[in-house]
């Protein structure tokens, strides 16, 4: 069936040609779930990044017998930078230990979530699952006419005109805004780069391509019909097919010290959740673009 089409590049990794490669049966299965950000703050939300990461594809990439690693991705993106670095690791793993890598959108897999899901060599959703966004986004409010309002002067002192660019606390300035188009069209085409690098020929067709990268987010079946995806189904109802005779193994990361230590309701901790507001507030806003 076209959902478990098996590319030819990963044929010496099925379960009916391992004797050629010795013995495997352990599926590790990995879970990225949440935002992208260099670092999680205050609030403890699920967050991905390079350092918390880390450890956990270690060892989802160090069992004997493995025969694959599975991503079960539901992120709605977050930082470029986190992405690239997180999605570099697995690759370098899975060229280092020769295994294939699978991934797996659940709710959403976009704009950063979506360069992670690329990382692997295929890629499956559900046909509800949300995939692509691939393009760039930038959040900030403007708090200019707020601050005079209550007859507060803002007081910024720097060495350099380039500073106190996009200072939501003064005016907006048109130089300032066309230098961030600048970076996003360089970033944007990075992550272009990316996406195509990955899914090669398996993008339907030239023309289409350039609708692929407006920033639109599909369903998973229409991401089906546009290369974006491999196939259709769930993580297990995939990985049992394909590797019958494998165990299914979760490979978690660290709890957060707070809640390792016992101490989440806290009243240390309810003074963190105080000064994570404004963080959460941008946590929720990027799922809320999902509607999630």
């Amino acid at each position: 069936m076209d959902a478990l089409r098996i590319p030819d590049r990963l044929a010496s990794h099925l379960p009916g040609r391992l004797g050629e490669r010795g013995d495997r049966s352990v599926v590790s299965m990995v879970r990225l779930q949440g935002v992208i950000a260099s670092s999680a703050g205050p609030v403890p939300r699920a967050v991905i990044n390079a350092t918390t990461m880390e450890k956990t594809l270690e060892r989802a990439f160090a069992p004997d017998g493995l025969a694959a690693v599975a991503l079960l991705v539901n992120s709605p993106g977050g930082s470029p930078t986190q992405s690239a670095l997180v999605a570099d690791r697995i690759r370098g793993l899975a060229a280092e230990h020769e295994v294939p890598v699978l991934a797996f959108c659940e709710d959403v897999a976009a704009s950063g979530g979506y360069w992670l899901a690329c990382a692997a060599d295929e890629i499956y959703a559900h046909p509800t699952s949300l995939v692509g966004s691939i393009g760039v986004i930038t959040q900030s409010f403007g708090l200019d006419g707020l601050i005079e309002r209550f007859g507060i002067e803002r007081r910024l002192y720097t060495a350099g005109e380039s500073k106190s660019r996009l200072d939501p606390f003064l005016p907006e300035k048109s130089e300032d805004v066309e230098w961030l188009h600048g970076l996003q069209d360089q970033l944007h085409t990075m992550f272009k780069d990316w996406v195509v690098s990955r899914r090669g020929d398996r993008l339907r067709g030239a023309k289409l391509q350039g609708d692929l990268f407006t920033g639109e987010v599909w369903t998973g079946a229409r991401a089906l019909e546009l290369g974006l995806i491999d196939g259709l189904g769930t993580a297990r109802g995939v990985l049992t097919e394909r590797f019958p005779d494998a165990e299914l193994v979760p490979v978690e990361g660290r709890k957060p010290l707070l809640a390792r230590l016992g101490l989440a309701g806290s009243p240390a901790a309810g003074a963190d959740l105080l000064l994570g507001f404004a963080e959460a507030a941008r946590v929720r806003a990027a799922w809320a673009r999902y509607g999630l």
